[in-house]
């Protein structure tokens, strides 16, 4: 059975979000029975379904062998499916569009907009000229609603770069970067790799408070949700060097190193 799956949401019982690579489908010629996903998103409470776990089956009994995932909400969700998977990043992709701005790297920060991006922020900080760290502590009282509450490190003066794996009603971030600015932050960019632009995001994120945000193209971005600020990033190169490397059965994680 031939089977290929572009840029697709493994979808949760709260958000179920699907997509194809606008201007990269070469990279699907020739190759069978593989499935190539981006970002499973899994925000799960009591009595709760998980619908990650069917379909990855779904996909397993649909003929696939093996799964491509980028920037997956939570690793662990690797897990669920029954064949192999090969996890891959992009933050490399806007670290090497944010290393051609040449930003003096004692003005950079790297700021996490929750704490369980800490993780994700640290990591991108470590890559990008090993910045400081500042962290954003919010409270969620419901589904897509976010108060910020304080902020955990320095950003006086400073580039923010604010990180996370996607921007989909824009309410985190947004609310993040107010408060940079508050703190003395001098420019503000929102870098992410999942473009979902929920509404009512591009309002937020054109508001006036990101000097630029920074996507890629996993999801693609709809001509509507276009702004001046945006800068879509294409991860053609990145899919077609692991894809190739996992059919020359070479190293995959050594693209990342």
């Amino acid at each position: 059975m031939q089977c290929v799956l572009s840029a697709a949401h493994l979808p949760s019982s709260k958000r179920k979000s699907h997509g194809t690579f606008s201007n990269d489908r070469c990279l699907s010629k020739g190759i069978s029975q593989k499935y190539y996903c981006c970002d499973s998103i899994f925000w799960t409470q009591e009595r709760e379904s998980i619908a990650a776990k069917l379909v990855a089956n779904l996909i397993t009994e649909a003929g696939a062998d093996r799964v491509l995932a980028c920037d997956l909400h939570s690793g662990q969700s690797i897990g669920y499916f029954d064949i192999p998977v090969d996890h891959v990043h992009c933050q490399h992709v806007i670290l090497d569009y944010l290393a051609s701005k040449r930003v003096c790297s004692n003005d950079l920060v790297v700021v996490s907009p929750d704490v369980g991006g800490v993780a994700r922020a640290r990591a991108f900080a470590k890559k990008l000229s090993d910045a400081p760290l500042a962290i954003v502590d919010k409270r969620r009282h419901g589904h897509n609603l976010a108060e910020v509450m304080n902020l955990i490190g320095d950003v006086k003066g400073k580039v923010a770069v604010m990180v996370d794996d996607m921007i989909d009603t824009a309410g985190t971030i947004a609310k993040g970067a107010a408060l940079l600015h508050e703190e003395g932050a001098r420019e503000v960019y929102a870098c992410s790799t999942h473009a979902v632009f929920s509404p009512p995001a591009v309002e937020r994120l054109s508001s006036g408070l990101f000097q630029e945000v920074i996507v890629t193209n996993t999801i693609p971005v709809m001509e509507k949700n276009y702004f001046p600020q945006l800068t879509v990033l294409s991860v053609a190169n990145l899919l077609g060097e692991t894809i190739w490397r996992v059919h020359d059965d070479c190293s995959v994680s050594s693209i990342f190193q």
